[in-house]
Formats: C-alpha cells, sequence, structure tokens
C-alpha cells in the first residue's frame, strides 16, 4: 500500500483492493453501493467532474479516510465507477470532487489545502471543491445529520481561522454506509383502489412521541373497536417502531392510509417537518429505534409490514423539487454542499444566467434542474427503490408544479406559457406510468410559488385540492358561495373529469402546513408569535377563512362536527391530520414548521375526557388553549373521538360514498351515484347566497342507501322538506349541541325515522339514511 499518494491508499490485494481496474471505464455498475458477491461496487454520477475519490473510512467522525481510490469514468454515461473486493456492511464511504474551477494537482494534500484552486465558480457554473467531503446521491442510509456549519462553505469566509473554501470536512461530513442485501419483508400490500382510501396525514415522530402513546390500551379502554389497540413502549416513542403500534389504532378508527410528512433523511435543526431533504434514498436515521448501519432500513420495513398486516397503506411526502443542501448563501461565490451539488452542481441544479443557485418557484432555494435527465432518473430511481424495497403504498409530491417545469428555463416570465406543455412534461408521465406498473398513488400537491395547476397535472395523478379547503371553509362560516360549494362537495367535475375521475381530488379541509381543525373554528387570524414550545414561528397562510365562532365553545365543537361530516360524504379522497380526529390545537400557531414539541404531539389522553383542551401538555408552566371547552358528555369521554369514529367507518361501509365515476348534479337514470343538490324545500334550485341545502347522494345504481344531507349555514333553526320515499328515512347524525350526549350519531336500529319534515338547527348538518 502507497501511503504517500492520493487515491493509491489502499491494500493491492485481499480486502479493501480494486479488483480488475481495468475493467472499471466500460463497467455498468447500477448508481450508489451494491454487493456484488462479497465485493462492492461503486458508482456516481458527474458529467462536468475531471476526477472523483472515492474514500473509505473507519468512523463516520474523527477520523481521516483509511484507504482511497480513482474512480474511472464511463464516457458514455458520465458515471464514474470502482470495484472493491471484501469490504464488510456498515462500511462508511464518501468522495472528493476535482473539476474544471479547482483542478487535480498531485500536490494537493487533506487537511486544508487550496492547491490547484482556480475559482469557487466557473464560466459555466461548475463548483467542484475537493476539501468539501461528498455523501453519495444513492446511499441507501447516511452516517449522521450534518450540523449548520460554515465548514462546508465555500468562498472566503472564515471557519476557525480557516478560509472556509480550504476547510476540509472530511472528519465530520455526513458519509454513506454501505448496507448488506435486506430480505425482509415488508407484508402483503393493501392495493386499495383510490377511491376506498381515507387517508391519516402524520409526522411520524408526533404520532407517537407524547408519554400518553404509552398509556393508549387505559385511554381507549371501553370505546369499541379499539380493544386490540396496546401501549407504545417508552423507549419506541417517536420511531418507526413506535408507529407501528399505531396500525389497529388506525384501522379502528375507519382509515385506510397513513401518510408520513418526509422520512427521506433531512436535517434536525429547525426543520421539524422535514422538508429539506438530503438523501433520496436514506431513511432518516433518528426516527429508528435501531441507529446501527442498517437498523433505519429493517425498522422502517417492519413498519410497513405492521401496517399492511391491517389492510393499511403506507404513503410518503416526498421532496423531489429542491434539496436540503446549502445554496448561496447570500454570495455567489458561497455554497455549501456536501452531496449533489459537489459532484455536479449544473446536472443537478437550476441556475440563473449568472451561475446562482434559484430560489425559483419552491421558496426554499437549491431548486432541482428537471431539464437534466441524470436529475429526473434521481426521481425515478428513489420511487421504485421505495416501491420495491420498502414496501411503500404511494407519494404526495411537495411543491410538485416544480418537477413539470419546463425546459431550461429558471425566471418567472418564461413559464407563463408552459401551461399547454405541463401535461407532457417527461418526469410528471414517467411518474404516472411508475404509479400504474406498481399500482401505487401519486398524489401531487398542484402548486407552487408561480403557479397553481389543480386539475392540470396528466391523467391519473391523484392531486391535493385546495379549492375544496378554502371553499368548505368558507361556505361553512356562512359566506354563501354556493355554486362552488356543490361543485366542491360533488369533486370538482369541471377539475377532475378529464383526470380520471372524482378518486382523483383529494379532499382535505386541513393539512400540516396551516391550522389544525380545531384552530379553523377557534381563531380568526394566526397566531405564530407564541413562546416555546407552542412557537415562535415565522410564515404562514394570511388568509385562513377561518373563524373564532365569536368565542362560543359549543358552536366551535359543533362546527368541527360539520366538516368531518362533509368531508366523508363528499365525492373524492378524503384526508385528515394528526390529532384532528379528539380536537388537537397547535394554540393558533398554522406554520409549526420548527417545533418539534408537545404543540405538534398527538396527545392521546384527549380522547379520554370531556374536556380534551384541558389536559396537561407535559411541558412545565404552559397548556393548550381551551378552544373545546366542556362538552355535554361524561367526563371521562371525547363525544368528537367517538363521532370521527363513527363517520370514518360509515364511509368505509358504504360503496355509494367510494365511486370512481360522476354521476350527474341532476337527476338522472342509470349512470352512477348521483350528487343531487336543491334548496331546502327539496324542488328549487340553487343560487349563491343561498345558505340551506339539500345533497341527495343516490346510490342505488350501486346497490347501496341513499342518504340525504341536510345542509343549514344560517345562525337559525331551518324547516327542510324531506322527499317522499316508499321506504324510510332515518336520521343517523345531526351535528347540533343537542345531540352531543348521544355523540350525535344513532344505529340505524336506533335512528328516528323522519317524515315530511325535520328543523335543522343553525350552523348544523343532518344525515338521513333511507330504508327500504
Amino acid at each position: 500500500m502507497n501511503k504517500a499518494q492520493i487515491g493509491y491508499q489502499h491494500p493491492l490485494e485481499g480486502e479493501y483492493a480494486p479488483i480488475e481496474e481495468f475493467k472499471w471505464q466500460k463497467a455498468t455498475y447500477p448508481l450508489g453501493a451494491h454487493y456484488l458477491g462479497d465485493d462492492v461496487t461503486f458508482a456516481v454520477y458527474s458529467k462536468n467532474a475531471t476526477r472523483i475519490l472515492l474514500e473509505i473510512y473507519q468512523k463516520a467522525t474523527g477520523e481521516e479516510a483509511k484507504y482511497d481510490y480513482w474512480l474511472h469514468k464511463n464516457p458514455v454515461d458520465n458515471i464514474w465507477r470502482a470495484h472493491i473486493k471484501g469490504i464488510p456492511p456498515g462500511t462508511f464511504y464518501a468522495f472528493r470532487c476535482w473539476g474544471p474551477n479547482w483542478q487535480y494537482d498531485p500536490n494537493w494534500r487533506r487537511g486544508n489545502s487550496n492547491i490547484g484552486f482556480e475559482q469557487d465558480v466557473d464560466s459555466q457554473g461548475n463548483r467542484f471543491n475537493p476539501n468539501k467531503v461528498l455523501y453519495d446521491p444513492y446511499t441507501r442510509e447516511i452516517s449522521h445529520d450534518r450540523k449548520a456549519s460554515a465548514m462546508y462553505a465555500t468562498g472566503g469566509l472564515i471557519y476557525n481561522g480557516v478560509i472556509s473554501r480550504e476547510y476540509d470536512t472530511g472528519k465530520w461530513s455526513p458519509k454513506g454506509v454501505i448496507l448488506a442485501p435486506e430480505h425482509s419483508s415488508t407484508g402483503k400490500r393493501p392495493y386499495l383502489p383510490p377511491e376506498k382510501a381515507a387517508i391519516y396525514e402524520t409526522h411520524l415522530k408526533g404520532l407517537t412521541m407524547h408519554p400518553s402513546a404509552s398509556n393508549l390500551e387505559t385511554i381507549l379502554k371501553g370505546i369499541p373497536g379499539y380493544e386490540e389497540v396496546v401501549n407504545v413502549p417508552v423507549e419506541k416513542r417517536g420511531t418507526y417502531a413506535g408507529a407501528a403500534y399505531l396500525a389497529k389504532y388506525l384501522k379502528a378508527l375507519g382509515l385506510t392510509t397513513i401518510e408520513f410528512l418526509p422520512v427521506q433523511e433531512t436535517p434536525a435543526e429547525g426543520n421539524y417537518w422535514g422538508y429539506m431533504t438530503f438523501g433520496y434514498f436514506a431513511p432518516v436515521r433518528r426516527y429508528a429505534y435501531d441507529q446501527s448501519p442498517g437498523g433505519p432500513t429493517r425498522e422502517f420495513k417492519e413498519m410497513v409490514k405492521a401496517f399492511h398486516e391491517e389492510g393499511i397503506e403506507v404513503y410518503l411526502d416526498v421532496v423531489y423539487n429542491h434539496t436540503g443542501e446549502g445554496g448561496n448563501w447570500g454570495h455567489l461565490d458561497i455554497t455549501g454542499f456536501a452531496s449533489f451539488g459537489g459532484f455536479d452542481a449544473v446536472e443537478y441544479y437550476q441556475q440563473t444566467n449568472e451561475y446562482y443557485l434559484v430560489d425559483g418557484a419552491t421558496g426554499c432555494g437549491n431548486q432541482l434542474n428537471f431539464s437534466s435527465q441524470i436529475t429526473r432518473n434521481l426521481v425515478i430511481d428513489s420511487l421504485t427503490y421505495w416501491l420495491t424495497e420498502m414496501g411503500v403504498d404511494g407519494f404526495r409530491f411537495d411543491l410538485a408544479t416544480v418537477l413539470g417545469r419546463t425546459p431550461n428555463a429558471f425566471e418567472r416570465e418564461n413559464w407563463q406559457e408552459q401551461k399547454r406543455f405541463f401535461q407532457q412534461h417527461p418526469l410528471l408521465l414517467d411518474i404516472k406510468e411508475l404509479g400504474d406498473k406498481y399500482q401505487a398513488e401519486m398524489i401531487a400537491e398542484a402548486w407552487d410559488i408561480w403557479g397553481y395547476e389543480v386539475g392540470n397535472f396528466p391523467s391519473g395523478w391523484g392531486e391535493w385540492n385546495g379549492n375544496y379547503r378554502d371553499t368548505v371553509r368558507k361556505f361553512c362560516r356562512g359566506d354563501g358561495n354556493t355554486l362552488d360549494f356543490i361543485d366542491t362537495l360533488n369533486g370538482d367535475y369541471r377539475l377532475f373529469n378529464d383526470n380520471g375521475g372524482p378518486q382523483r381530488s383529494i379532499d382535505f379541509i386541513v393539512a400540516h402546513d396551516g391550522f389544525t381543525l380545531m384552530d379553523v373554528v377557534s381563531y380568526n387570524q394566526k397566531n405564530n408569535q407564541l413562546s416555546y414550545p407552542f412557537g415562535p414561528s415565522d410564515g404562514g397562510c394570511d388568509q385562513n377563512y377561518s373563524s373564532d365562532c365569536d368565542g362560543d365553545r359549543s358552536l366551535r365543537r359543533q362546527r368541527l362536527r360539520n366538516f368531518w361530516t362533509l368531508l366523508f360524504f363528499s365525492r373524492g379522497v378524503p384526508m385528515v391530520v394528526w390529532g384532528d380526529e379528539f380536537g388537537r390545537t397547535q394554540n393558533g400557531n398554522n406554520n409549526p414548521y420548527n417545533i418539534d414539541s408537545v404543540a405538534t404531539w398527538n396527545n392521546y389522553n384527549m380522547i379520554n375526557t370531556n374536556q380534551p383542551n384541558s389536559v396537561a401538555t407535559g411541558f412545565d408552566g404552559i397548556g393548550y388553549h381551551d378552544n373545546f371547552g366542556t362538552a355535554n358528555s361524561s367526563k371521562d369521554c371525547n363525544p368528537l373521538f367517538r363521532f370521527v369514529t363513527y363517520v370514518a367507518n360509515l364511509r368505509k361501509q358504504h360503496v355509494g360514498l367510494k365511486q370512481h365515476q360522476y354521476g350527474d348534479m341532476l337527476l338522472d337514470f342509470g349512470k352512477d351515484v348521483s350528487y343531487i343538490f336543491t334548496k331546502c324545500d327539496g324542488v328549487s334550485s340553487l343560487n349563491n347566497g343561498d345558505r340551506c341545502l339539500i345533497l341527495r347522494i343516490d346510490g342505488s345504481e350501486v346497490g347501496d342507501h341513499d342518504f340525504l344531507l341536510l345542509i343549514n349555514m344560517f345562525s337559525e333553526a331551518i324547516n327542510f322538506t324531506v322527499p317522499y320515499t316508499q321506504g324510510q328515512w332515518r336520521c343517523i347524525i345531526d351535528t347540533a349541541a343537542w345531540a352531543e350526549s348521544e355523540y350525535n350519531y344513532w344505529s340505524l336500529a336506533q335512528a328516528q325515522v323522519i317524515s315530511m319534515n325535520y328543523w335543522v338547527q343553525g350552523f348544523s348538518v343532518v344525515v338521513l339514511e333511507e330504508i327500504l
């Protein structure tokens, strides 16, 4: 082993020796680090690098590389490769790159060298720096979190007395982890048709981190359907292993799908939600109970299996529009790359004509360049890995419109005419085809800073329907936006009829980025400048279409029930947010992206009390705002939780509420389930400004019952005319305050028979079911 020369510090035979190096230039090893028998192949992409050094480390931090090797570039595919003998699983590896702006000089040495440096960024946008150790964009696990630090900076800053571009990060930078082949099962996928989905959006840690998760058996005792739910072990709270224990809870709740906020590797500091991805194949290590090499991967798969065994699908929120790498730090010559941009900034990132990294349509910086084939490949390869190896059933794409920006533009004015090209963008089509191949759902957050594209994605994509959120919120506070409201409840036909059907509309009233449902009915404005643990947070939407109900807590609870009822009787796929089932409040913070605390954790102690917002937070001295008040039920019962369980399971049981086709909004005979809207007299057509209406859901053509929704968004009670039926109309839901002691629902056997008329209280919804 020649220890003097960079790139040749390795054994020449035996373990860690190169294997047939003369073949590397023409090899086709797949990107990443993979076992080939007992040996390991390495492959990374860079079109513009002139040299790439592979380094092997014994420890993730605190030591220099033990071995190094020069990779060889295949000129056909611009991928650099190596094949090394006998490397054990769990080994750490990383890379250093040289390029046109920093050419290799044999005198360069590790440890704060400027030899070979020409400029931080050249006239082509190259930003290579061999002092900044890089982890593999395709690594299956990352050794540790990258702390925010100026040590990663290029340019002329000073860090620990050293010019930042010269500071060697080798001892501290995250490394890739070589994993042995992992064959553990993720169970049998449910393969649910999209129209049968009911989605529970949750933060993985927030789902089980609160101490109450370890007392679920006591909390849920006596509530029908929850008998099989068990306590989360204390040591597993906030982990993949802990989340697995909630599979039976979600099944009992009546939901079919759990959607996790980002769990692809992301830094921890100031980043609770996780929308700053820096490893598209690696599960977040800090969410694992077993954090040994390979532990996060195995544990994630075991969690997926637990959900699959209960018939529940697992979706992931993914962030391919930008990365969590350090972009320009206010200066053209300063970046903080630790992976993608360090390998090839020109290929991976969108840059301006002056070679600034684009903040662009994401508002987050580091916008990826989807005019580059290698970046499009990264997305498809990552999705394929999570589908085939990790058992995932679907994805929600953060700021998905960015993935359809075309072809090479970066300035907003160049994208004004892109709408007609949008549905033909190759990456959006490739993602849709991948979903078809694996029967997986692909769901877009169909907007970004520069455009709102709901209804414009290629056919087959699901889309978060922000129009549903805003329209329902406004109507339910009495705005009288009636025609938009009935279109929305009917699945937004104008937006989704040519996109595969109403099941492509993901209906939601709240999502993670905004108020909780409890807070929508409790605040007129956001309340983000709170002290810890509920804030402070910056940003957040200023227009929330919310109302504090003039402080009337009984009305707040009534309006919560309205939202749940309308959501689960609308055409489309309902999505709810963690903790909304029992009234979780964030004290009015509508953008707690940076808050990892009791404010954003599920406190299950809210379930077995009629004063859920009065329970202790678990944080000394600061409590929840008492937005819910005291319900008219027994002290050990949250009637909202009972109501939500009923409504969600009701939809689950009725095929007429889970359709993938549209009927008409008028009487049509023989097409499908029809949604028929009239005024409260049961006959007249609706106009804008009408605040009470009847929705008849005709399920006869699919062998289901009919339902009547009597919706009154006036402040006073209204007498509704109930249409004639040869059978019986029975009242199964009344959201009004008078019925709270009965949980606001009744089984068919208990339900009152209704004929001719029904008085519906102000700001409430009644549901009648037809029995022939």
